[in-house]
């Protein structure tokens, strides 16, 4: 025992430290793994596709059943570009989103099949040598002035403008190559308008009452919350014989 208390003790025992030198490094921002995005970032990329994924991260898209993400080829000039809608079904009027956004956008017609060629032009100098000037084509500036015949647009650069008035309502355009994206207003509701609470009567808070079409009911709570961390999981329960759709509805943990 005085063996291994002189000698082997000290040379292989186990002797905890009295003070331990460690840090917990502190991140500001969050970064997705999946997508390598920094979901922090505030403006606009140029890539449609980091712009795609960086709202999927943000949306949850892949349980919100509400969140619509709508892919399609955008025509200008005769020349194509990917591009994708982003809104919040319940919030939107579908009518003028097909008629006044993706109509104008995806089907071939005068506006969006104009070369451009009329804006050159022609001017005659000494032997026989013409010049032409032509106009720099400016999709962005095209886009927003003859392809979407709507009466409220606005330009927006940063991703926290666009979460917002998606959850307002508006539908968002993306372009590949644009830095910016094109915040368009289609609110609207299909159903009956939201009534008063008959039985649960509140003096204080929303003085709006649940209806029958689940949808509508989800964009009630949308609007109230205005928060991309909200979370509407769509699911379905048997009862009867009869499979009734429900939703689950939770907020996001957000750091």
């Amino acid at each position: 025992m005085n063996i291994w208390n002189s000698i082997i003790s000290p040379i292989f025992g186990y002797h905890p430290k009295e003070q331990y030198d460690f840090s917990l490094q502190e991140t500001d921002k969050l970064v997705d793994s999946s997508c390598s995005l920094d979901v922090e970032k505030k403006e606009l990329y140029s890539s449609l596709a980091v712009n795609l994924d960086y709202l999927k991260v943000k949306y949850n898209t892949l349980i919100n059943s509400d969140i619509i993400v709508r892919p399609f080829t955008l025509t200008a000039r005769n020349k194509q570009y990917n591009a994708f809608i982003l809104y919040i079904d319940g919030m939107i009027d579908s009518k003028t989103v097909n008629d006044f956004v993706l109509e104008p956008l995806m089907l071939r017609n005068s506006a969006n099949t104009f070369s451009g060629e009329e804006n050159q032009v022609s001017t005659a100098v000494a032997s026989n040598i013409s010049v032409r000037k032509v106009k720099k084509f400016n999709l962005e500036d095209y886009i927003y002035n003859c392809l979407i015949p709507q009466n409220s647009i606005s330009k927006k650069k940063e991703f926290a403008d666009i979460i917002t008035d998606v959850n307002s309502g508006n539908c968002a355009l993306f372009v590949d190559t644009l830095p910016i994206a094109f915040s368009i207003d289609v609110k609207g509701f299909k159903s009956r308008s939201i009534s008063e609470p008959n039985n649960e009567m509140v003096v204080r808070g929303s003085q709006e009452a649940f209806v029958e079409p689940i949808r509508t009911n989800t964009s009630l709570l949308r609007r109230i919350v205005n928060n991309e961390n909200l979370v509407i999981e769509s699911s379905t329960v048997r009862q009867n014989n009869k499979n009734q759709n429900c939703n689950l509805l939770y907020e996001k943990y957000s750091k």
